[in-house]
């Protein structure tokens, strides 16, 4: 495991990120596991009660920002634990519509107050005002990063 704080503080910026955002994926996991989700599975479910529910699977998987092959094996373990259904849209038979079912809201009402608690502890020391200047330098980060992508 990682606990020297020198050696993070040797890492690029860029390092940084990417380390701060596996630990708390690995928190989050850790409190996860035992409603039986990973990564991929939790993330879907919460995608999909934040967009509203009863999307395509082509959305969610932008939403999620992955190719829709990468997302349909997840939906198929969550359609197993019976948490979501999939059907055809009534307007186009090609696409697939997702839906959370009673069982996967239920669950989610679980997912939810597993989730805040991790997040309340890995921001624990953290106040509202850093918090703040940390979103809108994450935000300034991204408009950079994707202006450079657009160039």
């Amino acid at each position: 495991m990682f606990h020297d704080s020198d050696i993070f503080r040797q890492l690029s910026l860029a390092e940084r990120l990417a380390r701060v955002s596996r630990l708390w994926k690995m928190a989050a996991d850790r409190e996860l596991a035992p409603l039986g989700l990973t990564h991929p599975r939790w993330t879907a479910l919460w995608k999909l009660q934040r967009l509203g529910d009863h999307i395509s699977q082509k959305q969610l998987a932008c939403a999620l920002e992955l190719e829709l092959p990468s997302l349909m094996r997840t939906l198929s373990q969550l359609e197993e634990q019976a948490l979501i259904t999939r059907h055809s849209s009534e307007s186009d038979k090609r696409t697939r519509i997702v839906s959370l079912t009673e069982q996967g809201r239920r669950l989610l009402t679980q997912m939810e107050k597993r989730i805040l608690d991790v997040r309340n502890q890995v921001l624990q020391d953290v106040s509202p005002q850093d918090l703040e200047l940390l979103s809108t330098l994450l935000e300034k980060i991204a408009e950079n990063t994707l202006r450079t992508l657009d160039n």
